[in-house]
C-alpha cells in the first residue's frame, strides 16, 4: 500500500515540475517603446484595416510605364488579348479598325493573333498620342483642371480612350466640355485614374508604324 502511495506520489511531483516550466515570465514595461496620447502609431502593410488592400495592384507595378500599361490594359479587357467589345473594338487594349491602320495594321485576324503586335500597336499609338499633343503635354501638365492634376501619362491614357481631339478639346475648356466614349466613360476620369505614371521615356513620333 505505502509503495502504490509512493508511486503516485512521485507521478503528482514529475507533473509539478514540469507544468512550472510554462508559467509565464513576468512582463517588463519599456519606455523606449512607449507611445503617448499625443503620438499615432500608424501601419504601412500589413494593415490591420481590411479596406487598405482594396485597391492594391498585384502584382505590384507601382507608377513605372509596365504599371501603366497593365492597368490600362486591365481597363480596356481584363488583359485579354483576345477579346472583342460590342462595339468591335479589338484586343488588350482595345484597338479599332481605323486606329489599327493609322499605326500600319491592316490585317485584324492577324492582329488579334499576335500579342506581339498588340504591343507594338500600342507603343506606336502612344508615340503618335505625344507627337499630336506635345503642345498640349507642356501648356496643361502639373496643372489642375476641373479638379483633375494634369500629367502626361493622364494626358496619354485619356488620349487612347476619345482620340487626342477629345482631349484638347477638354483641356482648353478647362474642363467645360465632357468628352465620353461611346460607353459613357470620359476622358476626365482617364485622366484622373492613369495620371502620375513614368511615361517620359517614350519618344514622341509623327508617324510610328507597326514593323
Amino acid at each position: 500500500m505505502i509503495r502504490k502511495w509512493t508511486y503516485y506520489l512521485t507521478i503528482l511531483l514529475v507533473i509539478g515540475f514540469i507544468s512550472s516550466a510554462f508559467k509565464p515570465l513576468d512582463v517588463e514595461e519599456h519606455d523606449w517603446f512607449h507611445i503617448s496620447e499625443d503620438e499615432e502609431l500608424l501601419y504601412q502593410y500589413p494593415s490591420l484595416n481590411p479596406s487598405d488592400y482594396t485597391h492594391n495592384a498585384i502584382p505590384f507595378t507601382g507608377k513605372y510605364f509596365i504599371g501603366f500599361r497593365e492597368a490600362l490594359a486591365f481597363k480596356e479587357s481584363q488583359g485579354n488579348y483576345r477579346k472583342v467589345n460590342t462595339k468591335g473594338f479589338m484586343g488588350k487594349y482595345q484597338f479599332g479598325t481605323q486606329t489599327l491602320a493609322s499605326v500600319g495594321v491592316h490585317n485584324p485576324s492577324a492582329f488579334m493573333r499576335s500579342p506581339e503586335m498588340q504591343e507594338k500597336a500600342f507603343m506606336a499609338l502612344l508615340k503618335k498620342h505625344k507627337w499630336i499633343l506635345q503642345d498640349e503635354i507642356k501648356r496643361y501638365r502639373g496643372k489642375t483642371i476641373d479638379g483633375v492634376y494634369v500629367t502626361e501619362s493622364g494626358i496619354l491614357a485619356a488620349a487612347h480612350l476619345g482620340g487626342p481631339g477629345s482631349v484638347r478639346r477638354f483641356l482648353e475648356s478647362q474642363g467645360k466640355r465632357k468628352c465620353h466614349d461611346g460607353y459613357g466613360t470620359s476622358v476626365k476620369t482617364y485622366m484622373k485614374r492613369f495620371g502620375g505614371y513614368e511615361t517620359h521615356q517614350i519618344k514622341a513620333e509623327k508617324n510610328p508604324k507597326v514593323n
